[in-house]
Order: C-alpha cells, then structure tokens, then sequence
C-alpha cells in the first residue's frame, strides 16, 4: 500500500491535533506536524508510539522554514490549520494575525511548486461577520467581516480559490464553527467556564450573554474532515461545519455549572468593543449528509471534557 504523506500546519492546536492523531490511526498515512507553538502545545501531540508522524516546530509565514519542510518531503495532502485564534488574542494582535496572509501564500505556492495533490483550508464561521441571515449558508448568505480575524479568513479562501483557477490546485474549504474538544485553548469559551466551574471561580461573561453560539465538539469535526478526505468528497467547494442548535453565553454557563455541581457565580463584564457576534448558527444540511450520524449533544461532550485526563492536566484542574 503506498503511503500517503501529509502535511497539518498548527497541528499542536485544537482541531489540527485532532486531525494529526486520527490520521496517523492509519498506518497508510505518514503525518509531519508542523506548528510554531505560539498557541499550540506539545502536550496536545500524538502520545503514542507510532512511528508515522512526526513534529516539526516552525512557522508556516517564513517562507524559507516551510520550503525546506516542503521540499524535503514531497507531501501529497496540506491542511493548512495554522493560525492566529481566539477573539481576545486576535483583537490584541492584529498584525500578527494580518502576517498570516504570508503563511497562506506560502502553502499554496509551494504546494503548487511541489505537486501536492489537494490543499485543504482551515476558514472560520467569522467570515460572516454579524450575520444578515441565520442560519447561514455557504453559497447564498453574504460575507460581512470586518475584524482582521475574519478578513484573513476571507483573503485566504480567495486565494485558494485563485490558485484553482489560475493552476488548477484542488482545495476544500471548510467554515468551523466553534469546535471545542479536550485539546482547545483555555481561552475559549467553554473551556474557560468549565475550568472556572470545577474550581468554583466566577464565571464572567461579556455582556448580558444573550449572544447565541453553536457549540460542535471535535469527533464530529474530525470525523466529518475524515470523511471528506478518504472519499476525495468536494473537491474545489466550501462547507459548514459545526451544529446547528442555538445556545445563548448565559444558558451554556448555567449547564455548565449544572452538570459539575459547581457553586460558580456568573458575572457580567461591559460587551466587548468588537469581535463578539450577536448570533452565529450555520446551514448544516451538506454536513450532516456527510457525516450521516446524529451530532454529540452538548452535554454529552461537556461531561466527556469533565472526564478527559489531558483537559484536566491542561486546565490546571488535576
């Protein structure tokens, strides 16, 4: 069987991480993990003893450090996952979130200078901006984004895009929305209530919390990308993915501290001046067909993240 070599940038993030220890499951495929650990962790790495991945700590915007990986491995697949995340993180950033146009032009330069067969494309629901329809759709539903975050997002989509049609690069592009799992950033929003309730700290909230969110924990995420990728399944096509049951930021607190028995009280802080959409909710119909299971309801990935031994060591809980 011949080996499938693939490349994951920011995979000692989240939803790269994921991805890196369901791939390397198959011993088909051999994975180089590649992430500068500005926000990944080397903790959220494979933790078994399989000898097809390994980790390369580099940044995907110098040119010169991703050539050398790229040439020197003639991959087959890239997901490009590496990015500046969270709101708080990119409001405080934004050129170092803007910098990361250069990293998505060297993916695709160099991905089309290599051979790499298809190209696939972490893009976020923030693309929408605040939304002048719900739920939102891939095709029909305007893009509306202004903060630096979601116009990267934007830009890159157009260039994978552009690389399509001008040297026929095979890409697939996919919208998360709000994927949280064991592995995500203690910034976020569920992680951070959760380690907050199990410690029985306030929990604080921007607003009046009737902000309304999709929640997606990360085996639908994957398993959905997984599906995708082993069926060359939308090739040149965009996708939500995410669920689409609406919670406002103050009902998900008070399932939280419901279902850890914590004695957390819930604080309002004044709304943040930007990045904080008042409703986000996608059109999942194209995802559900792929994945063609029921998604994992919210408390039941709440209660899986309550038992995950690396969130707890993560979170400072254990």
């Amino acid at each position: 069987m011949q080996t499938k070599k693939i490349l994951i940038t920011g995979g000692a993030g989240n939803i790269g991480s994921a991805l890196a220890n369901k791939l390397i499951d198959d011993k088909s495929n051999f994975v180089v993990i590649v992430d500068d650990l500005s926000t990944g962790n080397l903790e959220k790495l494979p933790s078994n003893k399989l000898d097809n991945w390994r980790f390369v700590k580099s940044d995907c915007n110098d040119y010169t450090q991703l050539s050398s990986i790229m040439y020197a491995n003639n991959f087959d697949y890239v997901f490009h996952f590496a990015a500046v995340v969270g709101v708080a993180r990119t409001q405080n950033n934004p050129i170092a979130v803007l910098n990361d146009i250069d990293g998505i032009k060297n993916i695709l330069s160099l991905s089309k200078n290599c051979g790499v067969k298809h190209v696939y494309f972490s893009s976020s629901s923030e693309v929408y901006g605040e939304p002048v329809e719900i739920p939102q759709n891939e095709y029909k539903t305007p893009l509306n984004s202004r903060v630096p975050y979601a116009v990267v997002k934007n830009v890159g989509e157009c260039f994978f895009r552009s690389y399509w049609q001008e040297f026929h690069l095979p890409y697939t592009i996919f919208r998360f929305f709000n994927t949280y799992g064991p592995n995500q950033s203690a910034d976020f929003v569920i992680p951070k209530f959760l380690t907050e309730a199990l410690k029985n700290n306030p929990i604080n909230i921007y607003g009046d919390g009737s902000q309304t969110r999709t929640f997606t924990y990360v085996d639908d995420t994957i398993d959905t990308i997984l599906k995708i990728f082993n069926a060359g399944l939308l090739k040149n096509d965009v996708l939500n993915i995410g669920s689409d049951k609406l919670y406002t930021v103050l009902d998900l607190a008070k399932i939280i501290i419901q279902l850890s028995g914590s004695k957390s009280e819930i604080k309002f802080l004044p709304p943040l001046k930007e990045g904080d959409m008042t409703r986000r909710q996608p059109d999942n119909s194209k995802m559900r067909e792929i994945l063609n299971r029921e998604l994992i309801p919210l408390e039941e990935g709440i209660s899986r993240l309550m038992n995950d031994s690396l969130f707890l060591q993560l979170s400072g809980v254990k």
